[in-house]
């Protein structure tokens, strides 16, 4: 009969991560709690509320609030998260692979310039992005904010896919060349599919990015018809009265999204990041 071994190390390793786990999730559980519980009940603690009482009719008024809809606040950020990701992705990408694969005059000075970028705060900027979108009329309309996201997620995307793109092997791109195919047509038809988890990996980033955005979107739109969904959440709480029911609600809500979109590309995220990391 085989021995088994019971080493010390790995079972230290294991009730730490366990420890870890239930320390993170013991919060979340308690925002759920409250978020399906009536407010009689949780003003003395989540831990009290009674199964009877459950139900989801929080959601439902976060979701269509009379004053600051959660629901229209989502879909606000779809219109600036979507295309605020894949208009990055695409330029950002092709500059990475330029940048790596050619020479050309200035290059690696772009290359500098783009990481001394990276150290940029966003309250440095937020006067001036301010004072040019309001000389381009952009101010409170979401091209405007889709604009700055953009802008602000060029050169880190630059970055991770320069870093991706150099795990490729540079012989199928040398096949194709000597097969007739331009730069072009084999960054689209052989880089980009063979670059998918690592597209995955920034995509999933950059929309949890602009999704949970809060400051940039305080700057740049104020009707409220356009307003986010993070920018409502403070406009659920009335004057002289918090429903933590309606609050917890509406914050599952926004963040089921980003979560369900890192669900969907999770595989290909973790394939992302390790095989930038393996290079």
């Amino acid at each position: 009969m085989k021995q088994i071994r019971i080493m010390p190390g790995r079972i230290a390793h294991y009730s730490l991560a366990w420890i870890v786990a239930v320390i993170w999730l013991v919060p979340f559980i308690g925002i759920f709690i409250t978020s399906i519980s009536p407010l009689k009940e949780i003003v003395h603690g989540w831990w009290g509320v009674k199964l009877s009482s459950i139900s989801f009719k929080n959601f439902i008024g976060a979701w269509s609030h009379p004053t600051s809809p959660i629901g229209q606040g989502m879909l606000n950020s779809l219109i600036i998260a979507v295309p605020a990701t894949i208009v990055p992705v695409f330029f950002a990408s092709s500059a990475a692979y330029g940048i790596l694969r050619y020479r050309f005059p200035l290059r690696k000075t772009i290359f500098l310039i783009t990481l001394l970028l990276l150290a940029i705060p966003q309250a440095m900027v937020a006067v001036p992005l301010f004072q040019i979108l309001k000389n381009l009329k952009l101010i409170n309309s979401y091209l405007g904010l889709i604009i700055v996201h953009t802008a602000w997620g060029l050169p880190w995307i630059i970055l991770f896919m320069r870093g991706f793109f150099s795990t490729l092997p540079r012989e199928v791109e040398e096949a194709a060349s000597i097969d007739g195919a331009g730069p072009f047509k084999t960054f689209f038809r052989i880089i980009l599919p063979m670059s998918w988890p690592g597209l995955a990996s920034v995509s999933s980033l950059q929309f949890t990015w602009v999704w949970n955005d809060f400051f940039l979107a305080l700057i740049f739109i104020y009707n409220p018809v356009r307003m986010v969904a993070t920018q409502r959440i403070p406009l659920l709480r009335g004057q002289y009265h918090v429903d933590w029911g309606i609050l917890t609600a509406a914050a599952l809500l926004i963040t089921s999204v980003p979560l369900l979109v890192f669900i969907l590309l999770q595989k290909y995220y973790v394939k992302g990041f390790i095989g930038m990391a393996s290079k």
